[in-house]
């Protein structure tokens, strides 16, 4: 859970790997189904050969096709009731403590908490939480809790400080080994 890379193409995810990455989430927005098990296949198998976790975006269906560890679900994502019947790593997104403390009661494993700063990433995401926003967010829950939004390696640190357990990054993930260090 330390360092989340979303990723949508093949070559960050073995850059993350390589720098350190704990879970590789795979984020292929805007496609079917069936597109990103296809896709999703080659991820799979880098996960296995590599002992890192196997997470998929917003797709139950995928993540029980892929044979993937978990998924993470957004706030408007359906899925949540299937992926703690079939025992997937359930994410849940969270940007209050009301949303996070609804995210532990519907069988959350991790919550992915932000955007702690603003985020080109996600241009339709909430306004930015902030560290304190973060901090309130983990100290009210007790399961695992990975700061998103915004994070590179200036300001991972912060989060881990502020009772993050990882951060999860997307346009930092080709960094991860200046992630890692920085953690």
């Amino acid at each position: 859970m330390r360092l989340h890379a979303i990723v949508s193409d093949l070559a960050t995810a073995r850059s993350a790997i390589d720098g350190g990455a704990t879970v590789i989430q795979l984020r292929l927005k805007d496609v079917s189904t069936e597109e990103l098990v296809e896709r999703g296949e080659a991820y799979r198998e880098l996960c296995d050969d590599t002992g890192v976790t196997f997470v998929v975006n917003d797709d139950v269906a995928a993540a029980v096709r892929l044979d993937a560890d978990g998924v993470h679900l957004g706030q408007d994502d359906d899925g949540t009731e299937r992926a703690v019947a079939t025992q997937l790593i359930l994410g849940r997104s969270a940007a209050s403590v009301a949303e996070a403390i609804g995210a532990v009661r519907s069988g959350a494993a991790y919550i992915g908490a932000g955007p702690v700063w603003a985020t080109p990433s996600k241009p339709d995401a909430d306004a930015p939480i902030g560290l304190g926003g973060l901090a309130e967010i983990c100290a009210a829950v007790k399961i695992p809790v990975v700061a998103i939004g915004g994070i590179d390696a200036s300001n991972a640190r912060l989060c881990i400080e502020a009772g993050a357990t990882g951060v999860a990054v997307v346009r930092a993930a080709h960094d991860a080994a200046v992630l890692s260090a920085a953690l």
